[in-house]
């Protein structure tokens, strides 16, 4: 959400979404894997819609598969995929997110092992140690130099 004011500013219109509200607005209720994947193509596919209309989009998601990854670099013009690479235990610890502390099922990082990404644009290291706003400029200058 930090850049979405710069990346307007240099690239235009642009929107923000994540998967939990796109899961939340559509009632995408399942968690296996099998479903994660179907419902992770559509996202893709609604990502491309928007993107053909020439309005960016910041998607934030744990994006769990290669097959989608590929998809979007394939489809989507200007794909950046970024990498957020963490310590699933630090995250735990730190209450970073709830889902972690609700004993559900089909949890990604302890259900379910995340393919994770062979060649991202970028990769940003969160240790936690870093506020947000140091982190959202260091995305946006590599984004800036990608595109």
């Amino acid at each position: 959400k930090l850049i979405k004011k710069d990346i307007i500013n240099m690239y235009g219109p642009t929107i923000v979404l994540s998967g939990d509200e796109l899961r939340k607005i559509f009632k995408l209720n399942k968690y296996d894997k099998l479903s994660r994947l179907e419902i992770g193509l559509k996202f893709s596919n609604f990502c491309k819609k928007i993107t053909d209309q020439k309005i960016n989009v910041i998607f934030a998601v744990v994006g769990m598969y290669n097959k989608i990854r590929t998809q979007n670099k394939k489809n989507i013009q200007n794909y950046v995929e970024i990498f957020i690479q963490s310590n699933l235990r630090k995250i735990i610890v730190k209450r970073k997110k709830k889902i972690y502390h609700k004993g559900l099922k089909n949890i990604v990082g302890l259900d379910i092992k995340p393919e994770l990404p062979k060649k991202p644009n970028l990769i940003i290291k969160n240790d936690f140690k870093k506020n947000l706003k140091n982190l959202s400029e260091e995305v946006f200058l590599k984004i800036s130099k990608i595109i």
